[in-house]
């Protein structure tokens, strides 16, 4: 589906994978959007229309989604795979970005590129996604956050895809729906949803079921005993959190300490909003970037 203003494009990449995209604009600053689940890189319309009149935004689809690449084996949505797409994309595109903006899973991958490459961005802005350390700290031991990521293991059973698009994807319209969702998805964003799901779900499943952070469900799971070095996720690139407290799967406590593996942070709080802040408050959102890019390295 086209928007005005916002061009479509297929980037290869020089390991084999292939990056449908979406852009805006032309000329500095570069700003690369990386979006979630069950999103797409049209969410971000708005922001490329936005930021087009002084500079350049890319929002590609991730591997898995739309008509990006689509591995079906679980061990490639790893995250070392996903962050080397993103590498190479920013390669690719030119070098280094001047702000990566990026929601949930986004945001996982945009967590772990900006602790091993940070010389590919100048600034980061992350919204409503975990930090690696403070997740795994919560599913461990708050039960509050163990019961609003119950639905991770539900995503993972091996007939999710079929689940999922039973009757109109029934049990997918709820993600939005029970999260804030009633003021923005309106017809016309259903069918932009239910355009992008009927390419198929496998790929966006694949990212929760090759993840170890998820709610533990046996003693033996592999959460009690993973480990996550802190030389592997330490954000040392001036960082903005943007965070909807209204989010029902992720609770506000991630914050909490997050200044440990982040030393140059700002977290913004915004009560009033939701997981899906990007399209309920473009407005709050927009400010946020033009605030980051305004900002001094």
């Amino acid at each position: 589906m086209s928007t005005p203003g916002i061009e479509t494009f297929d980037i290869a990449l020089p390991h084999g994978v292939t990056l449908s995209c979406r852009a805006a604009g032309s000329g500095a600053p570069r700003v690369l959007f990386l979006h979630g689940f069950p999103e797409a890189a049209f969410a971000w319309d708005e922001m490329l229309q936005r930021l087009a009149p002084a500079g350049r935004g890319v929002a590609p689809n991730l591997r898995g989604f739309e008509r990006s690449s689509c591995p079906r084996e679980v061990e490639a949505y790893r995250p070392r795979h996903l962050v080397a797409d993103v590498a190479a994309l920013i390669e690719t595109l030119g070098g280094p970005v001047d702000l990566l903006v990026a929601h949930d899973w986004g945001g996982a991958v945009a967590w772990n590129l900006a602790a091993v490459q940070p010389q590919l961005m100048r600034r980061l802005l992350i919204i409503n996604s975990p930090h690696p350390a403070t997740f795994l700290r919560e599913l461990r031991g708050n039960p509050e956050q163990q019961r609003a990521s119950a639905y991770m293991n539900f995503l993972c059973r091996p007939d999710a895809e079929e689940l999922l698009a039973e009757n109109d994807y029934a049990r997918l319209w709820p993600f939005f729906e029970e999260m804030g969702g009633h003021a923005w998805l309106d017809e016309a964003m259903r069918a932009r949803y239910r355009a992008v799901w009927s390419m198929g779900l496998t790929g966006g499943l694949n990212y929760y079921r090759a993840s170890p952070l998820r709610p533990a469900r046996s003693p033996q799971d592999t959460l009690h005993t993973l480990e996550i070095p802190d030389a592997l996720t330490t954000v040392r690139v001036p960082t903005t959190v943007l965070w909807g407290e209204r989010d029902r799967a992720l609770l506000p406590g991630l914050l909490d300490g997050l200044e440990r593996w982040v030393p140059r942070l700002e977290i913004v709080r915004v009560p009033e909003a939701s997981h899906w802040i990007v399209h309920e408050q473009p407005e709050r959102v927009w400010q946020a970037i033009t605030r980051a890019l305004a900002a001094p390295a």
